[in-house]
């Protein structure tokens, strides 16, 4: 089960290594939406138990307010 683990973490680190690489062209309006969206996602997986609707909800209320901030 460690393996499993130890493969799933690494596999994390290099899409998230991936996924900035591709930001290098953004605006920075366009990187706050991103992490704003990342953040929300996290914190709606986080307080609704990892429940789909929860994560959506918070990706898309956090890349709002990501968005608007740097207005």
């Amino acid at each position: 089960m460690k393996t499993t683990y130890k493969v799933a973490i690494n596999a994390l680190i290099v899409a998230m290594f991936l996924g900035l690489g591709g930001c290098s062209g953004m605006s920075t309006q366009d990187k706050n939406t991103a992490i704003g969206a990342g953040v929300g996602a996290v914190g709606g997986a986080v307080l609704t138990g990892g429940s789909a609707v929860g994560t959506v909800g918070g990706a898309a209320v956090g890349g709002v307010i990501g968005h608007e901030i740097s207005k």
